[in-house]
């Protein structure tokens, strides 16, 4: 479990430098993707649940990438956009198209419909915790300058 926390860690920074986020983001951007990988191992782990292990990855990350948007004065995008990166069901599609092209109907129907449930999870998650107040998000040092954060 350690190692694909660390490969999440390394898959999202990359994916951050191939974005041309700002350098003095990069840490943050890879801790993300491994805070949000590291939950959804876990709760699949004790559920067994791909869609609800995303779904709560998902959140975990939202809540993570809200955070430090008001911490460290950037944009959500940053953190969020990077940090979905490990969760985003990739070899669903592929293998969705794969199966359609070698004619296995049954197969890529029952893909594609975990690869969909998998993309409604994430989306609701984020809509989840970016419906919070924004309050949630800022400590008291902060309280009176939100206005020059951006959520």
């Amino acid at each position: 479990m350690f190692i694909q926390v660390i490969v999440a860690f390394f898959a999202t920074l990359s994916f951050a430098i191939l974005f041309n986020v700002p350098k003095a983001q990069y840490f943050y951007c890879g801790l993300t993707g491994a805070v949000g990988w590291l939950a959804y191992l876990i709760v699949d782990h004790y559920t067994n649940s791909v869609v609800l292990a995303c779904f709560i990855a998902t959140i975990v990350l939202t809540i993570c990438s809200r955070w430090l948007a008001v911490h460290r004065k950037s944009p959500i995008t940053i953190f969020l956009i990077s940090g979905i990166f490990p969760l985003v069901p990739g070899s669903g599609i592929y293998y969705t198209a794969y199966h359609l092209i070698m004619g296995q109907n049954m197969l890529a129907i029952d893909k594609g419909m975990e690869t969909a449930k998998l993309a409604i999870a994430i989306s609701l998650g984020i809509m989840f915790v970016l419906s919070l107040p924004k309050g949630l998000f800022i400590s008291r040092k902060y309280i009176g300058h939100e206005k020059n954060y951006k959520l």
